[in-house]
């Protein structure tokens, strides 16, 4: 067998053959789905993502032979470090072929180099922060997966299960969950009810709330607030929340975002998103060019896909026991039934995450797709 050569990436030519392996790799791949070329791209590049601000990485590839067989970044999150107080480099962007001491070679590298920041852990997939992609895919093989999520051939995890060191950290799970014709009476009797009670009421944004009045920061100010107890989370800056807003708020179809508000205070939100899983599949790797912003435009503005993702949602501690998320659910299903959305994908949540799993209890709901995020001591 030829030797692997690991080679760090060093200019942006390299850092487009990082980033194009994934599309190689899965290219004709019925359930894989292409990632924005573009948000890779900038997501990857130290002068463009805010995160750096927190964050330092560096980036390798594996070759035999002269042809490129896998990559991973690592990650060094110094803000999440100081939360969990730890210190652990993350491995992010992992793909290879199915071959073991190609996969093996790549993590030694994250390994290396983290040690010699004067880490003492290894964990992933995780990103940067806890919007990028997180985990690894042990579940769900055969499910159309979409552009917030990893996807992995099922050989991945049989990689992590064999390399020493390595044990499961965390599971995300997510739900597919069937659009009921009638918003379900349980939800409907605790909406009148929080309504009455607590005088909570759903708002839908304009555009120049979200924007130019500053709502669009509220709400993922109110995220760093409800998330700050998962699993990896850091807290977002200004840069990294602005930079948020620019991503999904400006393109969002705001009908599909709701806020729960008490009185002038948010207390809850959720953003979802018709799914661009079948539109992005169309796409050439990801690119908008030729033809794939014709693909997106139809889902985005017409809503051509049977599919919608529940991107991101939060509620206050004190709300929750007050009902706050049925109010966002009731609102979101009249939107669903409006739009003909016959199935919702939630975001991934934490297994252990007890109340949020059972508030799909009053629906028709399914585990669709499992990730999974490992840890080792180094």
């Amino acid at each position: 067998m030829s030797t692997i050569e690991i080679k760090q990436v060093t200019n942006h030519k390299e850092l487009v053959q990082f980033v194009q392996f994934y599309y190689d790799l899965y290219r004709g791949n019925n359930c894989a789905v292409p990632y924005l070329y573009r948000d890779e791209i900038m997501t990857l590049r130290q002068d463009k993502n805010p995160s750096f601000e927190c964050c330092e990485a560096c980036y390798f590839m594996a070759f035999r032979d002269g042809k490129m067989v896998g990559r991973v970044a690592a990650i060094i999150n110094r803000r999440a470090n100081e939360r969990w107080n730890c210190h652990q480099v993350r491995f992010g962007w992992f793909d290879f072929i199915d071959d073991i001491a190609v996969s093996s070679a790549l993590l030694q590298a994250v390994e290396k180099w983290g040690q010699s920041k004067g880490m003492t852990e290894i964990a992933g997939p995780l990103g940067f922060i806890d919007t990028d992609r997180e985990g690894m895919l042990v579940d769900g093989f055969d499910q159309l997966s979409t552009m917030y999520v990893n996807y992995n051939y099922p050989y991945y995890p049989q990689h992590m299960e064999q390399m020493q060191g390595f044990k499961k950290d965390n599971d995300y799970v997510e739900m597919k969950v069937k659009v009921p014709e009638v918003v379900p009476e349980k939800f409907s009797k605790i909406t009148e009810m929080v309504r009455k009670r607590y005088g909570l009421r759903v708002h839908k944004f304009t555009r120049k709330e979200l924007i130019d009045e500053g709502w669009g920061y509220k709400i993922f100010d109110l995220l760093n607030a409800t998330y700050k107890d998962l699993y990896g989370f850091s807290q977002l800056s200004d840069h990294q929340i602005n930079k948020l807003v620019n991503d999904y708020i400006k393109i969002a179809d705001l009908n599909l975002v709701t806020g729960i508000m008490d009185g002038d205070k948010l207390v809850g939100f959720g953003i979802t998103f018709p799914s661009f899983s079948e539109a992005m599949q169309k796409t050439h790797d990801g690119r908008f060019l030729p033809f794939g912003w014709w693909h997106m435009l139809k889902v985005l503005k017409w809503h051509k896909t049977p599919l919608v993702d529940l991107l991101l949602i939060g509620v206050l501690p004190e709300y929750r026991s007050k009902g706050a998320n049925a109010l966002i659910f009731d609102d979101l299903i009249r939107w669903f039934q409006r739009y003909h959305f016959e199935w919702a994908i939630t975001g991934p949540q934490m297994e252990s995450n007890e109340g949020v799993l059972s508030q799909w209890q009053y629906l028709e709901a399914t585990p669709y797709r499992r990730h999974r995020c490992y840890r080792k001591m180094l």
